[in-house]
């Protein structure tokens, strides 16, 4: 027996024409997203697979407003109907990538496509004159294939950019410290390393060579610079799922060279092998009961976003004990279920994943520490988990997406990032 929970809006995922949506409840407690195409017919995608409580989880989340929602995302721009300002803007600088991976968001791309620098100037300054003082995220392709990134982030930082953040498969930074020390240099803030996982298997299977050492490599020369990392897995089913408790404990023994670790399940746009099935989802609960259970982490400590909608993503904060176990300082029950604003997750973000300058540490703590070690610990032994689900052709929710506070800077224009990348499961 079903109960529909609430209506929204989205699209066709053969024709990308907006729709009216439903989300419907199973008696298990998956939610399902159902729309009908008046060509294509019906479909339905599970979004929340019952892990978590689906209405605690939204709290005061509100649905859709009946009207708003129907020229979404064809003409999608930040429009009055938009209910976020912008955290971050990804700015593409290159279409061109040394890999070739199994997933990915972007198409790829020659060296005839790349803009010239005086036209990214243009757009960061663009950026900055639209959306104010962001958190630039340099994306592509791999941004690091241009020599003249660092005077790209040089020049964000002089522009107001908050952060500059650089999203990267590390094979450049690990291979090339001179130029990672120059972007370091320049102002780079944070560097956003795809990281799937802690053995070889799930690189030769998404990324199509084994890469950890490659990976390892990168963090270390980050770390002896005093640049922030944030580890970035893509999370397949049955690829790297099994993997996570592994991974968390990783980015805690490395703590404070590795700030956070983002996971971002996987969503079918761009590039993907195949049109997806039901069992190939993975959901946001999915990933929040899976990473509690292989970790032994209280499943409370994690916290919905206060800035985008409920389902995009949630964050966490503990702090790595001398024997590598974590102390939450998190706790759905403290979180505020009302709305806040993209500063204040730019500020967040900002505050978690740069590297803090070097300090002594003290010559004990236990969870009974005082002030002083507990601030230390703040700063220096702190790992902020978070994750972003991305929404594809098939399971896009534009109630979701008229919260988006990631958007993509495209020829002027700013975009919510799943409506920028949005393409058809013909």
């Amino acid at each position: 027996m079903e109960k529909l929970i609430r209506n929204s809006r989205s699209v066709c995922p053969v024709c990308l024409t907006n729709l009216p949506a439903e989300l419907w409840q199973e008696d298990s407690g998956q939610i399902n997203l159902k729309k009908t195409c008046p060509e294509h017919g019906d479909f339905s995608v599970p979004i929340w697979r019952g892990k978590l409580d689906f209405e605690s989880w939204l709290g005061l989340s509100a649905p859709l407003a009946e009207g708003l929602g129907q020229s979404c995302p064809a003409n999608c721009g930040i429009c009055s109907e938009h209910e976020s300002g912008s955290c971050c803007v990804l700015l593409e600088v290159t279409k061109r990538c040394n890999l070739r991976c199994r997933f990915c968001f972007a198409n790829g791309g020659s060296p005839e496509d790349d803009e010239s620098v005086d036209a990214l100037k243009a757009a960061i300054s663009d950026i900055v004159s639209k959306r104010g003082n962001v958190l630039l995220q340099l994306s592509g392709g791999e941004p690091t294939l241009r020599d003249d990134l660092p005077e790209l982030v040089r020049y964000a930082k002089e522009a107001g950019c908050s952060y500059v953040q650089l999203n990267t498969n590390g094979i450049r930074l690990a291979e090339d410290e001179a130029y990672a020390k120059a972007l370091k240099d320049a102002g780079l803030d944070i560097v956003f390393l795809q990281f799937d996982g802690t053995n070889d298997e799930i690189y030769k299977f998404l990324r199509g060579k084994p890469m950890l050492a490659v990976k390892e490599k990168a963090i270390d020369v980050c770390s002896s610079l005093g640049l922030g990392v944030t580890l970035v897995p893509t999370v397949v089913p049955g690829v790297n799922t099994e993997n996570l408790g592994e991974l968390v404990r990783y980015a805690a023994a490395r703590v404070p060279a590795v700030r956070a670790v983002h996971f971002q399940p996987v969503s079918y746009f761009g590039r993907f092998p195949d049109k997806p099935e039901s069992e190939q989802r993975y959901t946001l609960d999915q990933l929040m009961a899976d990473i509690a259970e292989q970790t032994g982490i209280a499943v409370e400590s994690f916290m919905p976003s206060r800035c985008d909608h409920p389902l995009c993503g949630f964050h966490a904060n503990y702090i790595v004990r001398p024997d590598g176990s974590l102390k939450a300082l998190s706790n759905i029950s403290h979180s505020a279920k009302n709305r806040g604003c993209a500063v204040d997750n730019r500020s967040y973000v900002g505050k978690h994943w740069t590297r803090p300058a070097h300090e002594e540490p003290p010559a004990t703590f236990s969870d009974e520490m005082d002030f002083d070690t507990f601030l230390y610990c703040i700063r220096q032994r702190n790992l902020c988990l978070s994750a972003m689900a991305f929404q594809d052709a098939m399971n896009l929710n534009i109630e979701r997406l008229h919260q988006c506070t990631l958007h993509v800077y495209d020829k002027g224009t700013v975009k919510p990032f799943c409506a920028n990348y949005l393409s058809p499961m013909a």
